[in-house]
């Protein structure tokens, strides 16, 4: 039989009525004659409420317990839509992430998935169950310790899942009808994407696009698992998710009639702050030991700029970004070398915002960054830094002008629907 993967996230079970609807789509999907496999995450807004409970307790709470608390959301969603499967008629196993095979590294709070071992799942498979799985979550390959995989981890844990095994498709059930050429919330005349290139996706994920976890799609694109992107809340057709061919004549297939739009979409972000190490000695090996240290504290950077060195000073200024969360621990790591690289000062700045612009069209269509600049010049949009990839454009300016930029630059290229405003049914994309 085909095996069917769906990821239901929290918008999508946010109380007892959600949960039976979900329950009733899932059943379905089973009575379609498939083989069904489910990640679910916490309930509504229950993942945000023990983070809150945890640190009422305890200020720093410590890692291993608090991954312990937070898999317990999970848990209760995936008892809860066992049951209601269960009283449409058709039998439901539900299992944690480390019953179903989830082996993670041993990094609390980000573990990565290392390997799924889906044994118990394809035993409840051949028995006829649908099989419910508590996404997010696995068990340390090491340390044999209950792992979390941080925000969007259930998105990852459902990809995973199919690739381990031989799944058709990952369907990934949010509460918008797909992937839109930007946020809905920000932009309501944005267009739904039929389909959408894994590298065009790849890219809209990293650069802030909520819909889709960024490593649910490294993972795909890996194992060349399709993804469709849908709204729990409706039965219309979502956004496919990848690099496969498309049938003749759809969005994004090669070979089509007519070309695919040059840009997928407009991406923004407000999650990232930006450090400015001012007055760095321009000789060889500094940067090297600033960005060691950055490194040494497991911070991931995005978007780094250089200043040219100042003739009379031979000095010069490296700015870069990274998650608001880890600014604490990167400014300490860096006061830590100042004195060691003879860096005059440090400046930090969490009232940025990132915009991006993705496309596989920009390889062969020049202008393209004609007319971005010149939409975010007519709307007034001053650009602090800049980084480019064959596929995208980003750029950092205030936060407070950041949906302003993601309308006028959706604007200029088209990207306007006429079919009305979007709908999103809940309110989180997630």
């Amino acid at each position: 039989m085909p095996i069917v993967v769906q990821k239901y996230g929290g918008s999508s079970l946010a109380d007892a009525e959600s949960i039976k609807r979900v329950a009733r789509r899932i059943a379905e999907t089973k009575k379609a004659g498939n083989d069904v496999v489910v990640a679910v995450s916490a309930m509504g807004d229950s993942t945000d409420e023990l983070v809150d409970l945890a640190q009422d307790v305890s200020p720093v709470p410590a890692p291993r317990e608090l991954d312990m608390l937070m898999t317990a959301g999970e848990r209760i969603s995936m008892a809860l839509v066992a049951m209601a499967i269960h009283d449409l008629g058709i039998s439901a196993r539900s299992f944690t992430g480390s019953q179903a095979g989830v082996i993670t590294d041993e990094a609390h709070g980000k573990a990565k998935i290392i390997d799924v071992t889906p044994g118990r799942i394809t035993e409840a498979l051949g028995k006829g169950h649908v099989v419910i799985v508590a996404g997010f979550q696995g068990v340390s390959q090491t340390t044999k310790e209950i792992t979390t995989l941080g925000r969007g981890g259930t998105d990852t844990t459902a990809v995973a899942l199919a690739a381990a095994l031989g799944a058709d498709v990952c369907e990934i059930y949010t509460d918008v009808d797909g992937v839109f050429t930007a946020d809905p919330r920000i932009v309501p005349k944005a267009r739904k994407i039929d389909r959408i290139s894994a590298e065009e996706m790849l890219e809209l994920a990293a650069s802030g696009s909520k819909v889709l976890h960024l490593r649910s799609v490294e993972y795909a694109r890996r194992y060349d698992i399709p993804i469709h992107v849908r709204s729990s809340f409706t039965p219309k057709e979502g956004t496919i998710v990848s690099d496969q061919p498309g049938p003749a004549g759809a969005e994004g297939t090669e070979g089509e009639a007519v070309e695919a739009p040059i840009i997928a979409g407009v991406a923004h972000d407000l999650s990232e702050a930006k450090i400015t190490v001012v007055g760095v000695p321009d000789t060889t090996g500094k940067a090297a030991q600033i960005f060691h240290a950055v490194a040494d504290a497991e911070i991931n950077l995005d978007m780094i700029v250089q200043n040219v060195s100042a003739t009379d000073t031979g000095l010069t200024d490296i700015s870069f970004t990274l998650p608001k969360t880890d600014g604490q621990t990167a400014m300490e790591a860096l006061t830590a070398i100042q004195e060691q690289v003879g860096f005059t000062g440090l400046q930090y700045d969490d009232q940025v915002g990132k915009l991006s612009l993705v496309g596989a069209g920009m390889r062969s269509n020049p202008g393209v960054s004609a007319t971005f600049f010149r939409a975010l010049a007519d709307a007034d949009v001053n650009i602090e830094m800049i980084s480019t990839s064959e596929i995208r454009i980003s750029v950092i300016t205030r936060s407070e002008l950041l949906e302003e930029a993601v309308r006028a630059v959706h604007t200029a290229f088209g990207l306007d629907s006429e079919d009305g405003e979007a709908v999103v049914y809940a309110g989180t994309g997630r």
